[in-house]
């Protein structure tokens, strides 16, 4: 049997991967409508907010900021405004550090509270028995969410409400900055995944679209090297967008196609202890990467300037 030309594959590709957009779309359809029902002004945000005019447009509205938050931070004597300067150039800052016995209370609890596995509530379990919870549920588990549980803990919510974060928020995003995510997941090395659970899982860059403008703070709660799923932030990809890019539904894009337009050179992976922090503009292009030998625990705190959809993205809870 001859090979097909390469051309033909190429086509054969691109109507494959034409096939599961369509797919992707329509299933979304729903969830689209119950956004735009609850807010009418989701649905601008949605289809202009990709594209760099608008988007620059609406950075103009941006509240001036009239005094820093107050009170002492966790993180010590850091320069909120030297931090979104920083964000304003790269998209990332990578130096933020959790105190010792903070992390490792956010980490007990991840430990010792049942998380719900691929976003599915019926799928519980804690991490130390993921493998466990694969046999028993009969399915590769990539991902345990704690949801709303994450309240819960009090260390966690010290971080959501440290003053150096809103400070940060507020410099970079304006005065109106609010906090509105805070979770705390994990990332579980699994032999059987799918091609689809790993499309699902959002294992390939990607940028989020919850808000006209939004910041997210990220912090390690377990170790991470190269093969514990490190988080990847394209750095300068917020400022700058492809036009096809701007003109799909889709925020997931292959690695080739990305890094061939934004430069290898600027994809910025991120390791650490235990504590390490880190704080992007997530309209930058990112992902996490697989975890391959061990777990991965993650905490986030995202801030943005709108008024706060009651469906959560990732079962987190609404703050207000």
């Amino acid at each position: 049997m001859l090979d097909a030309p390469q051309s033909k594959l190429h086509d054969l590709e691109t109507i494959a991967r034409s096939g599961g957009t369509l797919r992707r779309i329509t299933a979304r359809i729903p969830t689209y409508l119950t956004d735009l029902r609850e807010n009418p002004a989701w649905l601008p945000m949605f289809l202009l907010a990709r594209t760099m005019p608008f988007r620059r447009a609406h950075w103009l509205t941006a509240k001036r900021v009239r005094s820093a938050a107050t009170g002492p931070s966790m993180f010590g004597g850091l320069d909120a405004k030297a931090i979104a300067a920083e964000l304003k150039s790269a998209g990332i800052f990578a130096g933020l550090t959790l105190p010792a016995d903070i992390h490792e209370e956010i980490a007990r609890f991840g430990h010792e509270t049942p998380c719900f596995g691929n976003f599915e509530r019926r799928l519980e379990f804690r991490a130390g028995e993921h493998a466990e919870a694969e046999r028993r549920f009969g399915r590769p588990i990539l991902s345990g969410h704690h949801f709303e549980r994450v309240l819960q803990c009090k260390a966690a919510v010290a971080v959501q409400r440290d003053p150096l974060l809103l400070d940060v928020a507020r410099h970079y995003l304006g005065g109106e900055a609010k906090p509105i995510t805070t979770r705390i997941w994990w990332s579980f090395p699994t032999k059987s995944a799918s091609e689809a659970d790993l499309s699902r899982a959002s294992f390939k860059y990607h940028f989020d679209l919850d808000d006209w403008r939004m910041l997210k703070f990220f912090f390690y709660l377990s170790d991470v090297d190269a093969d514990a799923g490190p988080h990847v932030y394209v750095k300068g990809s917020h400022n700058r967008r492809r036009m096809r890019h701007q003109l799909t539904l889709l925020v997931g894009h292959p690695a080739e196609e990305v890094l061939e337009f934004y430069g290898e050179d600027n994809a910025f992976t991120l390791t650490g202890p235990a504590g390490t922090g880190f704080v992007e503009d997530p309209f930058g292009f990112h992902m996490g990467t697989l975890a391959k030998r061990s777990p991965r625990l993650m905490m986030e705190v995202g801030f943005g300037v709108s008024k706060p959809s009651k469906r959560r993205y990732h079962g987190e809870p609404v703050i207000r």
